[in-house]
């Protein structure tokens, strides 16, 4: 399995890293054991979670998710194993933003939840342009320092404002993002495409992109005439009222069939197969999901299918 590794800074990734959006909220803490155990036993070590998950259920007020992580951990004694990422910033009630006692205070209650003393990949979740880019930066590297956080990552931000941060790392030397986390998938191409992902390859960053299956549109359930029992189904459901959502699930088929792989696989392969991009982050509700997800791990489209599926999407 080392041979499919990459590299995002000095972390040492799976090239499927596992969402844990859902576990807290669409998995139980049983359902959620056996997706982690069943993702690590096939070889995955890169898992990504934030401290706002899942704070959009009622009942729920974020950090459910690293909950489950953190109890994880502990009963399996494998945090050591894992390069686990997660986020600060993304809307936690009373914790909003990105100053630095937002960042700091938030770090420590992760560090709690998930019950381990340090993070490997710390993003920024959501871009907070009240706060300067020399603020924020000087918290996380203060973290670097403190041996909190391995490396720093952001989610959502800018070309501009990810250029400035990175600036003011260099002429400070301070600690630098090496990873970027956009929404980016066969279907919503510009949230990446551009500006952003050539700041991204011209500084070296990683992109570890998040939304790879739209919402699970791009698994090939929703499809005309068809009714999904899924918490996202209302937001897959709208890509088939557009042009390019039937045409890409097209080419998808086409691909899948060449290859007798699942629409998933292949949409997460195209996805990896884009400049800049390290590892694809998908979740699971269930083990039955799983694999197709890490098959993508394995599958090596041709530059043919690359070409269509990318001209399909365009």
């Amino acid at each position: 399995m080392a041979e499919k590794r990459k590299k995002i800074g000095n972390l040492s990734v799976h090239p499927l890293c596992l969402g844990g959006n859902v576990f807290g909220w669409t998995a139980d803490e049983t359902e959620s054991f056996a997706v982690l155990d069943a993702y690590t036993e096939a070889g995955g070590n890169f898992i990504d979670t934030a401290d706002v998950y899942s704070a959009w259920v009622p009942g729920n007020s974020g950090g459910e998710s690293e909950t489950v992580l953190g109890d994880w951990f502990a009963t399996r004694g494998n945090r050591a194993d894992v390069v686990l990422a997660t986020k600060v910033g993304g809307g936690v009630p009373k914790r909003r933003g990105l100053t630095a006692d937002a960042i700091k205070t938030g770090v420590e209650e992760s560090l709690r939840r998930l019950r381990t003393d340090y993070i490997d990949l710390y993003y920024t979740h959501w871009d907070d342009t009240s706060v300067p880019v020399s603020e924020f930066i000087t918290a996380l590297d203060d973290l670097v320092r403190e041996g909190k956080v391995r490396e720093i990552a952001a989610s959502n931000i800018t070309a501009e404002r990810l250029a400035e941060a990175l600036a003011f790392s260099d002429a400070e030397r301070l600690a630098k993002y090496v990873a970027i986390q956009p929404p980016y998938n066969l279907v919503s191409r510009g949230t990446y495409e551009g500006a952003l992902s050539a700041t991204a390859a011209r500084h070296g960053l990683a992109a570890v992109p998040y939304y790879g299956l739209a919402s699970g549109f791009l698994t090939g359930k929703y499809r005309p005439g068809t009714t999904v029992d899924s918490e996202r189904s209302e937001k897959a459901a709208e890509y088939l009222r557009t042009e390019r959502g039937p045409r890409v699930l097209e080419a998808l088929d086409k691909v899948a069939g060449a290859h007798g792989a699942e629409p998933a696989t292949v949409a997460l392969a195209w996805l990896a197969a884009q400049p800049t991009v390290a590892a694809t982050i998908a979740s699971a509700r269930n083990t039955g999901q799983l694999p197709a997800l890490l098959a993508a791990a394995d599958l090596q489209l041709t530059v043919d299918e690359v070409d269509m599926l990318t001209e399909a999407s365009a």
